[in-house]
C-alpha cells in the first residue's frame, strides 16, 4: 500500500503485525475496544499461558515532528502516567526521525514505524525491544516528499544566517539577508518548527539551537560528494602552498578558501595532519588553479582537495589570515560534520569551542544584511 494511501486504521494495522513478527508466537497481540477518543487505538500485549498483560494505547500520526512529541504527545503520557495504571503510549507511524524518537526514548514514550524503527519497554511483562531501521524519509512517506528539507543550496543560505546571527529575527530579515524568495524562507522556517530547531513568538524567531540546526544540516549533504572535488599533490608541502597565497594573483586570493580541517585548526587543536580543502569559486577553473598553485593531480595520496564551491555563501562571514581566507566556524563545522573519516570528530571538537565561546563567531542582528564575503 502506497504511503500517501496510509489510513489510520491501516496504520494501526500494519503496525500491530510489525509488533507481532517481532515478539514472536509465544506472545499475543490483541486489538481492544477503546472509547477514549483521545487515542486511535488500545492493544493487549501477553504471553500465551500468562494472565500477566500490559495495555498499550496508540497514537497513529502520519508523520511525527518533534515539536508534536513535546505538544501532542508528551502532555498524554504524563496524564497516563498519573492514572497509574499498567498502560503504556505507542506511537505508530509510517516513519520517526532520529531527533524525534531520542524525544520519545528521553520520555519513556514506546514508538514504532513501519521501516523498522522501534523502541518498546515495559515492566510487565518484561519486554525490551530495540530495533533501527531507516534514518532518511522514504520518498514515499506521507508529507515528507513536498516538506521543504535542509538539503541543497538555498536552505544552506538560510543555516548559515541563523547560526551566525543571534535572534531575534523576522523572515523578512532572512529574506533580505540569503536573497531567497520569502515564501521558500517562510516554508523552511515552519519545517524548522515542527523539528524544533528554531522557537518563535508570533512571527518573531526568539531562539535558535543552532547546534542541532548545523548537525541536522550536515546530515543532508556530502563535503566530497561524486565529482564535487579532484585530488592534487603540493610538491613542496601544504605549509609552503598556504606561505605563497599572498603573492598569487587577487582572483585566486579572493576565489579560494579554506575549509575543513585545517579551518577548524583556527579554533582547535585537531589532529595533526590531513588533506588541505580549498573550495574554488565557480570563477575559476580548477585546472588552471592547480597550475597557479604549483600543484599536481594525483589519483591516490593527495594532500590537497580542490572542491567546486556550491555557492558563495559558503564565504559568507570568511577571513583573512596572513593572506589565506578561511570559511567561518560555522562553516567549517558543517564541512567537518558532513566529511569522511576522523571529519565528524574535528566537527564536533569545534562545535565544543563555539558553545563555550559565541562571542568569538555569533554576530547581532544589527549584522544579518552583511555581504556573503567579508574581508
Amino acid at each position: 500500500m502506497e504511503s500517501s494511501l496510509i489510513t489510520e486504521a491501516s496504520l494501526v494495522e500494519q503496525g500491530v503485525q510489525v509488533l507481532t513478527d517481532l515478539l514472536g508466537p509465544e506472545w499475543q497481540v490483541a486489538l481492544r475496544p477503546i472509547q477514549s477518543k483521545a487515542f486511535d487505538a488500545s492493544l493487549e500485549v501477553r504471553a500465551k499461558g500468562d494472565s500477566t498483560f500490559t495495555r498499550l494505547l496508540v497514537e497513529a500520526p502520519r508523520a511525527v515532528p518533534p515539536r508534536f512529541a513535546v505538544e501532542r504527545l508528551l502532555p498524554k503520557v504524563q496524564l497516563l502516567r498519573e492514572v497509574n495504571q499498567p498502560t503504556n503510549l505507542l506511537v505508530i507511524a509510517p516513519w520517526i526521525s532520529s531527533q524525534a524518537r531520542e524525544l520519545l526514548r528521553r520520555n519513556r514514550i514506546a514508538y514504532l514505524d513501519l521501516t523498522g524503527n522501534v523502541d518498546i519497554r515495559v515492566a510487565r511483562p518484561a519486554i525490551i525491544i530495540h530495533t533501527v531501521g531507516a534514518e532518511k524519509a522514504p520518498r514515499s512517506a506521507p508529507g515528507e516528499r513536498s516538506r521543504t528539507t535542509l538539503a541543497g543550496v538555498k536552505a544552506g543560505r538560510l543555516v548559515r544566517v541563523l547560526a551566525d546571527v543571534r535572534p531575534p529575527h523576522r523572515a523578512t530579515d532572512l529574506h533580505r539577508a540569503t536573497r531567497l524568495s520569502l515564501p521558500y524562507v517562510s516554508r523552511l522556517l515552519e519545517t524548522l518548527e515542527d523539528q524544533l530547531l528554531i522557537r518563535r513568538d508570533g512571527r518573531i524567531i526568539t531562539d535558535v539551537d543552532w547546534g542541532e540546526l548545523l548537525r541536522a544540516r550536515a546530515q543532508e549533504i556530502s563535503l566530497l560528494s561524486r565529482g564535487s572535488y579532484r585530488g592534487f599533490l603540493a610538491p613542496n608541502g601544504v605549509a609552503a602552498l598556504l606561505h605563497q597565497f599572498p603573492q598569487l594573483p587577487t582572483e585566486y586570493v579572493d576565489g579560494l578558501s579554506v575549509t575543513g580541517s585545517s579551518a577548524a585548526q583556527r579554533f582547535v587543536q585537531v589532529a595533526v595532519g590531513g588533506q588541505l580543502m580549498l573550495y574554488v569559486a565557480p570563477s575559476l577553473n580548477i585546472d588552471e588553479t592547480a597550475d597557479a598553485l604549483g600543484l599536481l593531480p594525483v589519483a591516490e595520496g593527495a594532500d590537497v582537495l580542490l572542491l567546486n564551491e556550491p555557492d558563495a555563501f559558503v564565504r559568507r562571514g570568511a577571513e583573512f589570515i596572513d593572506g589565506v581566507q578561511y570559511v567561518a566556524a560555522s562553516q567549517a563545522a558543517l564541512d567537518c560534520l558532513s566529511g569522511p573519516g576522523r571529519m565528524p570528530a574535528e566537527g564536533e571538537a569545534l562545535m565544543d569551542f563555539m558553545e563555550a565561546h559565541p562571542e568569538q563567531w555569533r554576530v547581532s542582528k544589527n549584522d544579518i544584511g552583511a555581504s556573503p564575503v567579508q574581508h
